[in-house]
């Protein structure tokens, strides 16, 4: 950890920032004023969204980072040094995930998700959370999921690695809120962004049922929730019921529901037969 300087400027560092969440939480934070440093493997989507921040009333800095590189905090604190600016705020909204049985999606690939979702978190909250805790003030805003509150059988390690988030970040809440820190997590339900898509969740009946809320909203509401010093903040009704339900289901019930909903027709089997679920293992 790098101390800062009595030069150096107070800033919100916003992991995930050229696209979906990411990029509508930095516009919202953007309204405040003052440093936004925007953090994100695409230049282009950098360049995009700090013209949106400057536009809002921000002083944007743009930081070209590959989170699946090693040594990404002190990469990102390097670039902080030379800008003169500290971490206050670390908003962590970068997240892959992908939908298929575990034994047939790629080994890599699933790991790509532990690599980000869970390592690239846990090093930049860890190496950032150190001075604010010396400062006594700023804090951490974590995206988690509704997907963090049951396991999910069809994306297994995705569920899995929202899971470490919300709890990692409550238990973090707790450790720092007697010395004023805050640490919130946000676990929206399905977001109208390319993370459907990309994942591949899109395409199962799960994401079909439960409304898409909008990015914006979501930002506005994990913004707030942040600011005012909540430890998990769950935007809308549908999200809010599913958290509900997966309290009071059995898990014997509403694992096998959720892996019903996230199959489709043509999935093949987990076995690797190379035949489809229903007309395999699944009859």
């Amino acid at each position: 950890m790098t101390a800062a300087s009595a030069e150096s400027r107070p800033a919100v560092v916003v992991v995930g920032a050229s696209r979906g969440i990411g990029r509508s939480i930095a516009r919202v934070a953007a309204r405040e004023g003052g440093p936004i440093v925007l953090v994100a493997r695409s230049r282009e989507g950098l360049t995009e969204v700090a013209a949106e921040v400057r536009a809002a009333g921000a002083e944007p800095f743009t930081v070209v980072l590959d989170l699946m590189s090693g040594d990404v905090a002190q990469l990102l604190q390097a670039e902080l040094d030379r800008s003169g600016l500290y971490c206050d705020v670390l908003v962590n909204s970068a997240g892959i995930g992908l939908r298929g049985a575990a034994t047939l999606l790629p080994v890599e690939d699933q790991i790509r998700i532990v690599d980000l979702n869970i390592r690239a978190l846990s090093e930049l909250t860890l190496h950032f959370l150190k001075g604010m805790a010396a400062r006594k003030r700023g804090g951490v805003l974590n995206l988690g999921s509704i997907a963090s509150f049951t396991p999910g059988p069809g994306m297994a390690i995705y569920y899995a690695s929202k899971g470490f988030v919300r709890s990692f970040s409550e238990a973090l809440y707790t450790e720092m809120l007697p010395i004023g820190v805050t640490v919130t997590c946000a676990c929206p339900g399905p977001v109208a962004t390319e993370f459907l898509e990309l994942s591949g969740a899109g395409k199962s009946m799960l994401f079909k049922v439960l409304p898409r809320l909008d990015a914006d909203y979501v930002a506005e509401r994990a913004w707030r929730g942040f600011r005012a010093g909540r430890r998990l903040v769950i935007p809308g009704m549908s999200a809010k019921l599913t958290a509900l339900a997966s309290s009071v289901v059995p898990s014997a019930l509403m694992l096998p529901l959720i892996a019903r909903l996230q199959r489709r027709s043509g999935d093949l089997c987990p076995c690797g037969s190379g035949k489809r679920y229903g007309n395999c293992c699944g009859k």
